[in-house]
């Protein structure tokens, strides 16, 4: 199976209300998530056929919130960090989020993003490679590291989680490990919902326990049978249930991703973005 990881100071607090979330709770119950956004990894065939005219139909489906990935043409899928922000911001959404590796173009890649006004780098996979207690505890000075310089240029660093971070070594969690071992004003995290769950951990679980340090989530849904992303309410994440706790997460933003399909990934999409207009709790 060929998936994303193959292929490759949260600045304070932050107020709770209808302008500084994508959703409303009041007393734990939820009003329809807003401000939908995707990222762009999801329609990664479709982008290379067509940028703009893919990114043109996911505006008319209603995502207006961006989150890019490293591609074939680089971090924006051919265009200079300027050209990419004029073509989104015309067609009414903003670049909030990218994707990117922790690599020896790594100053280049901060460089660029600070030009697109975009408030976070996520580092997508783990720089390093070893399942080990030395090379987590290596990769969160990294981490550190690498989250000073983004504040230097006005953005956070993050890191995007997949399933192998979760494998435990002499009885401790590695992702736990990062989360230990990291600058909470430097470093923040982009839960991948769908991968949680599938390790047999509960994401609220980590919202309790490290409460507001993950502002991003994947909103990703993954069959119940097998770990393979499908359409919303298809498989096994209790989205509605994740909303009511967004709060204690911190989430500022979230970003509908969908890696394998049966049909037209557009389709999918589409049928996602509507699946949260309709989400009650």
């Amino acid at each position: 199976m060929i998936n994303r990881r193959d292929f490759l100071k949260q600045a304070g607090s932050v107020a709770l209300g209808a302008t500084a979330l994508p959703f409303l709770t009041h007393a734990g119950t939820l009003a329809k998530p807003k401000n939908a956004g995707i990222q762009l990894y999801t329609v990664r065939k479709e982008l290379e056929a067509d940028v703009k005219g893919t990114l043109k139909k996911l505006a008319t489906i209603g995502y207006k919130e961006l989150e890019s990935a490293r591609s074939a043409k680089g971090n924006y899928y051919g265009f200079g960090p300027k050209e990419f922000k004029k073509i989104i911001q015309d067609l009414g959404m903003n670049l909030r989020s990218g994707h990117v590796h922790l690599d020896k173009d790594w100053q280049k890649t901060v460089a660029d993003a600070a030009e697109t006004g975009q408030q976070y780098l996520i580092c997508s996979s783990l720089p390093t490679e070893g399942q080990t207690i030395s090379n987590y505890q290596k990769i969160a000075e990294q981490f550190n590291k690498a989250g000073e310089e983004c504040k230097k240029a006005g953005i956070q660093f993050g890191y995007h989680n997949h399933e192998y971070e979760f494998e435990k070594v002499e009885g401790k969690v590695l992702y736990d490990l990062l989360l230990a071992e990291t600058d909470p004003n430097l470093v923040t995290w982009e839960l991948d919902l769908g991968w949680v769950v599938a390790t047999g951990h509960d994401p609220i679980d980590y919202f309790t326990r490290y409460p507001r340090r993950f502002p991003l989530w994947h909103l990703k849904d993954m069959k119940k049978e097998e770990p393979v992303s499908t359409e919303f309410g298809k498989g096994s994440l209790d989205i509605a249930k994740l909303f009511q706790n967004a709060d204690k997460s911190g989430l500022k933003y979230y970003f509908v991703e969908q890696e394998e399909y049966s049909g037209d990934p557009m389709e999918s999409v589409k049928h996602n973005f509507n699946y949260l207009q309709k989400l009650k709790a």
